[in-house]
C-alpha cells in the first residue's frame, strides 16, 4: 500500500473538518514552531521586561523619595510647631492656622518635591545625579522654611510682666 493518500484526499488546513484536526489545534493552543501575527519574539519580550524593570526601579526610587521627603521635613517643622501644637500654659497658644494649614501644605511638599524633583532630573542626568540634585533641592527648601516659617515658640520666662 503508498502512504500518499488518494487524489482528492488533500485538503487546505483551514478546511479539515473539526473531528479531524489535533485537540491541540482545536482548543486554540499554538503549535510549536508556529508564529503567530503580531507575536513578539524572545528578543523582543526580554527587552521589554529590561524595560518594564526599570521603570519599577524608578518608581520604588520615587516612592522612597516620598517616604523619606515626609520623614525629614515632618522632623523638622514639627520640633518647630511642637510648642504651636501643645499651646503652652493651659493651652492659650495654640494655633489652629499652624496645626490645620500650614503643617499639611509643608508635608504635602515634603511628599511631593523629593520624587517630581528626581522624576525632573532623571530627564537629563543619571540616576545618582539626580539623586544628589534632589537632596540639594530638600535641603534649600528646609532652609528657606527656617528663613521664612516662624510659628510661635514659648516665651521667654524673663519676659513678661512679672509679680
Amino acid at each position: 500500500m503508498s502512504e500518499n493518500p488518494s487524489p482528492g484526499a488533500e485538503r487546505h488546513e483551514a478546511e479539515r473538518p473539526e473531528a479531524e484536526r489535533p485537540e491541540a489545534e482545536r482548543h486554540g493552543a499554538e503549535q510549536p514552531g508556529a508564529e503567530q501575527p503580531g507575536a513578539e519574539r524572545h528578543g523582543d519580550h526580554e527587552r521589554g521586561r529590561e524595560e518594564y524593570g526599570d521603570a519599577r526601579a524608578e518608581s520604588a526610587v520615587g516612592c522612597l523619595l516620598a517616604v523619606a521627603g515626609v520623614a525629614v521635613v515632618g522632623a523638622f517643622a514639627l520640633t518647630r510647631a511642637a510648642y504651636t501644637i501643645d499651646g503652652g500654659f493651659e493651652a492659650h497658644a495654640r494655633d489652629w492656622g499652624v496645626i490645620l494649614v500650614e503643617l499639611p501644605l509643608i508635608l504635602c511638599a515634603g511628599l511631593v518635591v523629593p520624587p517630581l524633583t528626581y522624576a525632573a532630573a532623571t530627564r537629563w542626568l543619571r540616576p545618582w545625579q539626580a539623586a544628589l540634585v534632589c537632596v540639594a533641592v530638600v535641603a534649600l527648601g528646609l532652609w528657606g522654611l527656617a528663613a521664612g516659617w516662624n510659628p510661635p515658640q514659648a516665651p521667654d520666662p524673663g519676659d513678661g510682666p512679672g509679680i
